[in-house]
């Protein structure tokens, strides 16, 4: 059982939290420091951006998350660094990966499954690798006990949904709206719904994210589903409050466990 798997299965009825932020902004060190003051705070997951330069799938805070990272020359190769040094005094809390194709084509798959398994990576989310393309590199990753974790969308259809549960494992990422991360206008009732059909395809946790900003829309999403997502207010945070990123990443991610553990 993957890390993942263990963290959704020790939960039992409760629901996990999954905080996003940018590897690397401001920098590797007070990315270090995030990780172990996210888990400190009630984060059952970390989902670590790595940058690129076309972040295509995220909104412009994390865009420029991602374009300070990479003007500072922060590679693939230096995120899987900084997820060493976090393991080395946590060896429990699950680390996935989210990020683009590119960087891990160039790295090569063989290679880039060894060394996030060998730093600690426990899933790997690849927003612009289509299902019919990912077999290529989850041949990779499934012999490295690395969860291949999907994207599902408002309008993907029920024949692609079982096409993604063959390949899936840990959990789904339901994004809970159509747009880029950051957008707004979250619809809870059409969230369940899709939650639910989900679920009719796909035997693993379905988490959402998208739209979550706040301690009442964490709440009410937690109620429908089995993760609650959390990334653009994190990293504006980091953003708005320079050299003090882990106090105000603290206080939110403190705030959204209270609420997704209240969830009812």
């Amino acid at each position: 059982m993957s890390r993942i798997s263990a963290v959704f299965a020790a939960l039992n009825q409760k629901k996990a939290l999954i905080p996003y932020i940018t590897a690397g902004d401001p920098d590797l060190g007070t990315t270090l420091q995030l990780m172990h003051t996210l888990v400190d705070n009630g984060a059952d997951i970390i989902e670590l951006g790595v940058p690129f330069s076309d972040p295509s799938a995220d909104g412009v805070v994390i865009q420029r998350a991602a374009t300070r990272a990479v003007e500072r020359g922060i590679s693939l190769r230096n995120v899987l660094q900084v997820v060493s040094e976090f393991r080395q005094t946590n060896t429990t809390t699950p680390v996935m990966l989210m990020g683009y194709l590119n960087p891990i084509h160039r790295m090569g798959y063989a290679e880039f499954a060894q060394a996030a398994a060998a730093a600690g990576v426990d899933g790997v989310l690849t927003v612009d690798c289509p299902i019919e393309e990912i077999s290529a590199l989850n041949q990779h990753l499934k012999p490295a006990g690395i969860d291949c974790i999907f994207l599902i969308s408002p309008v993907t259809p029920p024949e692609r949904i079982q096409a993604i549960a063959q390949e899936a494992s840990g959990f789904v990422y339901y994004v809970s709206l159509n747009g880029v991360t950051g957008a707004a206008n979250l619809d809870v009732a059409a969230v369940a719904k899709q939650v639910a059909l989900i679920k009719q395809y796909v035997p693993l946790p379905v988490g959402v994210g998208f739209g979550i900003r706040d301690a009442d829309s964490a709440r009410a999403v937690a109620a429908v589903a089995d993760a609650v997502i959390v990334g653009s207010r994190l990293v504006q945070a980091i953003e708005d409050h320079p050299k003090q990123e882990t106090t105000a990443v603290a206080a939110i991610v403190k705030e959204l466990n209270q609420a997704v553990q209240t969830a009812v």
